[in-house]
């Protein structure tokens, strides 16, 4: 069945209604598709879904493209120049918005921010432009302050009225880690300094906000190294941490998409320059505990590297959106995710199990001292234990609230002392072993002196022994010297016998 006669069949409400949950499905999409396209910028507003700029066969792309989740379909955005007064250009938003790739797209009110990215434009520091969502104008905003080096391949992250940039790659390919913050309602640039480790400097990363508080910093890569780690700016203290993670084992990637909805990070796509990465992941931030989602074949546009993934409202639901990416193979499909409705849990503070157990208790002695000094004589209660008013209504569910709420951090507390003992246990296992280990330590090492001692003794035998070689050699000179004298005395000898010899013949003949 082609689009048009699905969509004929079933209208788009119903279509994204009856999709199964956390399961990605390609978007049935009539007109023209976009270019493909990867590390383009992308954002979601008033149901539509807008796409900047990207790169593709090398070359950066100037155009932004929105499609629209109620038809179905995609459209190409004409900007106006804010420097003409808001007139269009003829060629589109080739001449309004420069071809950008790797940058990053912010909502702010009813504009799109655009920062940072790669183009063929020099600027010593980062370029922030907007996007007039209601006018369609489009212009470059004037910041002040130490705003950061031009740089594509970094973070931004959204929180309250400030955007935290961190890290990336400027265009001499020099690695990044540093953090910026720009201020939104005045447009300044300020330096964030922070204590303890940074993350390694890296590009290509993800970047996310818990409870206004906290950064998170996951995977990206150097020239040659892809991370798998995760890194924790608490923006109260200024410190970084590494946190422990606890759930399934998360590869090394870049390239990949986040987007943050409640208390749960959902991470899609990525890989490693030679395999993408499938699985769809989601970290829960409260608990710090990673779990896979959902996984797609190897070679998915899913499975891509310089993905988008946003979030979007249709229909009263919330979904996930995904577009673009290369896995070897540039894509332009929109593929959409139905995800289940859940309650908000309690968030909780990353803190070590014993500051967790200290702060649970402090919390629910507050709440027992608070439920104990309520005067329950004061209440006009009926027969079922409820009052009457409603103020005491509201009292009476306080009350329960706070026995409820009571119940709950006695049972955390007891979970994270049952952890301390585990953990405790775990210690006292580990100082056994050191112990054992020490003992065999020893032992080799005394077995070790011993073998030095023996291997002294050896070689002073040997000394020994090469001194009676050289005694050897001397004696054997001199037997071969007495050999020599002895063979030439014998010669003399002889010849002296031939000569008596000869003489006594001579006489004879004399005689005769």
């Amino acid at each position: 069945m082609g689009t048009e006669e699905f969509k004929k069949e079933m209208d788009v409400a119903n279509w994204f209604s009856q999709l199964p949950y956390e399961q990605w499905v390609p978007i049935p999409v009539s007109g023209t598709r976009p270019s493909a396209r990867y590390k383009h910028a992308a954002g979601v507003a008033d149901e539509k879904l807008y796409i900047a700029g990207g790169s593709r066969t090398g070359r950066y792309l100037p155009d932004v493209q929105v499609f629209d989740f109620r038809g179905l379909v995609w459209s190409s955005l004409k900007l106006k120049s804010e420097a003409d007064g808001g007139k269009s250009e003829e060629n589109g938003a080739q001449e309004v918005l420069p071809a950008t790739s790797d940058h990053s797209m912010v909502k702010w009110g009813n504009k799109l921010l655009l920062l940072g990215g790669h183009s063929k434009t020099t600027s010593d520091s980062m370029i922030v432009r907007f996007i007039d969502l209601e006018t369609h104008a489009c212009g470059f905003i004037e910041t002040s302050g130490n705003a950061p080096v031009a740089r594509g391949g970094h973070s931004v992250t959204l929180v309250g009225s400030r955007l935290i940039i961190f890290g990336g790659e400027d265009r001499n390919r020099r690695l990044l880690n540093d953090v910026y913050a720009l201020d939104l309602e005045t447009m300044t640039w300020d330096v964030v300094v922070a204590r303890q480790t940074p993350p390694a400097p890296r590009f290509d990363h993800t970047a996310a906000i818990n409870r206004e508080r906290y950064v998170l910093i996951f995977g990206g890569c150097s020239h040659s190294i892809f991370f798998n780690d995760l890194h924790v700016l608490d923006l109260q203290t200024m410190e970084w941490s590494q946190p422990e993670v606890q759930g399934d084992l998360v590869t090394p990637r870049a390239g990949h998409a986040g987007v943050t909805i409640g208390e749960n990070w959902y991470i899609v796509g990525g890989g490693d320059n030679k395999n993408g990465c499938p699985e769809t992941l989601v970290l829960n931030m409260s608990k710090l505990a990673w779990s896979a989602l959902t996984s797609v074949k190897e070679r998915d546009p899913l499975a891509s590297e310089g993905l988008s993934v946003c979030s979007a409202l249709i229909n009263g639901e919330r979904h996930l959106v995904a577009f673009g990416g290369y896995n070897g193979k540039y894509n332009n499909e929109v593929f959409v995710m139905r995800l289940k409705p859940s309650d908000a849990s309690r968030p909780k503070i990353f803190q070590s199990p014993a500051a967790a157990a200290a702060a649970a208790s402090v919390t629910a002695a507050y709440a027992l001292a608070k439920s104990e000094k309520l005067d329950f004589s004061s209440l006009n209660l009926n027969s079922n234990g409820v009052g009457n008013n409603p103020s005491e209504l509201d009292l009476a569910f306080e009350i329960d609230a706070l026995k409820e709420e009571r119940k709950e951090l006695e049972l955390s507390l007891t979970e994270v002392r049952a952890e301390n003992s585990r953990l405790t246990e775990k210690v006292d296992e580990v100082n056994g072993t050191h112990a054992e280990l020490s003992k065999e330590l020893h032992s080799v090492q005394g077995q070790l002196a011993a073998e030095r001692s023996r291997c002294f003794k050896l070689e002073a035998q040997i000394a020994e022994l090469q001194k009676i070689l050289e005694s050897l050699q001397s004696i054997e000179n001199e037997v071969q010297l007495l050999r020599r004298q002895k063979s030439a005395l014998e010669q003399e000898i002889e010849r002296s016998a031939a000569q008596r010899q000869g003489s006594g013949g001579v006489w004879r003949w004399i005689s005769g």
